[in-house]
């Protein structure tokens, strides 16, 4: 099944062992995880961005001890 895409497409950055599909894709499974804790709006990515936060907690506590395994997508 062919891909169609309707408007723009803006890729900024893709490093490392990064990838870009566009079309049909039989698996896509990741090879690595990374777990990052930001405040509010810490994340967001864009051209023209505004955030207006009045307060921000983030919770770091973490109780489990695995949270992704990819030990079998390598």
């Amino acid at each position: 099944m062919p891909a169609i895409v309707i408007g723009g497409i803006k890729v900024t950055n893709v490093s490392g062992n990064g990838t870009v599909n566009m079309g049909d894709v039989l698996q896509i499974a990741p090879k690595s995880t990374t777990k990052s804790n930001s405040g509010a709006g810490g994340g967001n990515t864009g051209d023209f961005l505004q955030t207006n936060t009045f307060c921000s907690v983030t919770n770091t506590v973490d109780p489990d001890v695995l949270d992704a395994g990819v030990k079998g997508n390598n």
